[in-house]
């Protein structure tokens, strides 16, 4: 009868299930983004060292989204999405600086 029990549906209070979010789901700000757009950082990030930790060995990356892909053909089937076209308007737009974002809070 008595057996190890499982929290169940109380992750409000479960501090590890919020890290592990943080993580997981952590991606590149649109400010980064759009450095990593400019055309001498482009090849950079087009021609990547074989790294065996990321999918499709690192080979497969979209810069405006910076996510990893698995082959040719999940990059390209990527490129047609409507999210993917999204964030490359928004990769595109100029970042605020630190000087306009003082202007607007006053």
């Amino acid at each position: 009868m008595g057996g190890i029990y499982k929290r169940k549906g109380n992750s409000a209070k479960n501090k590890q299930h919020h890290r592990i979010l943080k993580t997981k789901s952590f991606k590149r700000a649109n400010d980064q983004i759009h450095d990593d757009i400019k055309p001498e950082n482009i090849q950079k990030w087009q021609n990547q060292p074989i790294d065996e930790t990321l999918p499709g060995l690192g080979q497969y990356y979209c810069v405006s989204c910076a996510r990893y892909f698995v082959n040719e053909e999940s990059i390209k089937k990527h490129q047609i999405s409507k999210q993917h076209k999204k964030q490359e308007k928004r990769a595109k737009e100029k970042p605020y600086t630190h000087m306009e974002a003082e202007l607007a809070g006053k």
